[in-house]
């Protein structure tokens, strides 16, 4: 039995430039941090035959071509992995939250598949054939970021060129710094959740017949990214944090289905509790709410009266790993 690990992330600047409708004409820049929640990955050898699949659902099937999830069809598919397998996915958080859910499992299955073939693959390797397989093989509107910052994991800046490569280095925060973050960063659930899809195939569509609005706003989220990383650096994390207020406002105007009326009032609530700046994490309408503050028990309190529960996290360091194999 093989059995990986594979973190979730949040962005921390430069969101939605590392979808190749915009990367390929203008080069995109990011940073995101892992963080230790997990979606894990088992691959075992069983005694009948076919391919017995759980996840959220559970298929079992003759052949490759009559499974429905779509990315455990083509990973198996494009390593020809043979009948008699069982498979197992196992996440701390639910999909359509915004933390990258989809871009996670594509490397976690990847990395469980290379496991137990005893094939070695490098992070670049695994991230870019899981981009491969959700955007060249299925067509999904989606960025690079996630399977990027899955592979690798740690708090990383991704600088996605126009021909596709990317250039990956790691944020250079001292020890008070990454403290200071993960002290002072809360996050909170909306409740609300929903697939990427609809709002990244609307940025990529607006992108790609040169809407001035779409492409003007995406311009300026690539300056916040870097502004972000140059802060960070720093260590001035409260300049961090106006920056995310600047772009959680540009991140709004991209999108009518961005925001909603729920998620506008919490943020209100947010700031008037003493948050210095947040955003929503993830493509928009839902998951979760991040926010920097000076007084974590002021905001916790007023969030809890807004009835949205913490997610408390910790960044991870490791990126996708194998936990076991027997």
């Amino acid at each position: 039995m093989i059995i990986t690990r594979t973190p979730l992330r949040i962005t921390l600047g430069g969101g939605g430039t590392d979808l190749p409708s915009y990367y390929r004409r203008f080069g995109g820049s990011l940073i995101a941090a892992a963080i230790n929640k997990y979606i894990f990955v088992s691959l075992n050898r069983t005694f009948t035959p076919g391919y017995l699949l759980k996840y959220s659902e559970m298929e079992l099937v003759d052949k490759i071509d009559q499974i429905e999830h779509a990315i455990i069809r083509e990973v198996l598919q494009a390593h020809e992995l043979e009948p008699a397998l069982e498979l197992v996915s196992v996440a701390d958080i639910p999909t359509g939250t915004g933390l990258g859910s989809s871009g996670t499992f594509t490397v976690g299955l990847l990395r469980a598949v290379y496991a137990q073939r005893r094939e070695h693959v490098t992070s670049a390797d695994l991230a870019e054939e899981a981009c491969t397989i959700e955007i060249d093989v299925l067509g999904r509107a989606v960025g690079k970021q996630d399977q990027y910052i899955a592979a690798y994991g740690g708090l990383t800046c991704f600088d996605f060129e126009k021909d596709g490569t990317v250039q990956v280095s790691p944020l250079r925060l001292g020890n008070e710094t990454m403290h200071d973050l993960e002290e002072h960063m809360l996050m909170f659930f909306t409740r609300f959740s929903r697939s990427a899809e609809g709002v990244l195939h609307d940025q990529k569509t607006r992108s790609e017949t040169d809407d001035s609005a779409m492409l003007q706003n995406l311009h300026v989220v690539k300056r916040l990214g870097i502004e972000s990383r140059q802060a960070l650096e720093k260590g001035d994390t409260a300049g961090f944090a106006e920056l995310m207020l600047e772009h959680w406002e540009y991140k709004k105007s991209r999108s009518q289905g961005m925001s909603n009326g729920d998620i506008d009032r919490w943020y209100q609530a947010a700031m008037d509790a003493g948050a210095i700046g947040g955003k929503l994490v993830g493509a928009g309408g839902g998951g979760f709410l991040l926010f920097y503050t000076r007084n974590p028990t002021e905001l916790r309190q007023a969030m809890a009266a807004e009835g949205l529960e913490e997610l408390r996290f910790a960044f991870d360091h490791d990126g996708s790993t194998v936990l076991a194999r027997t």
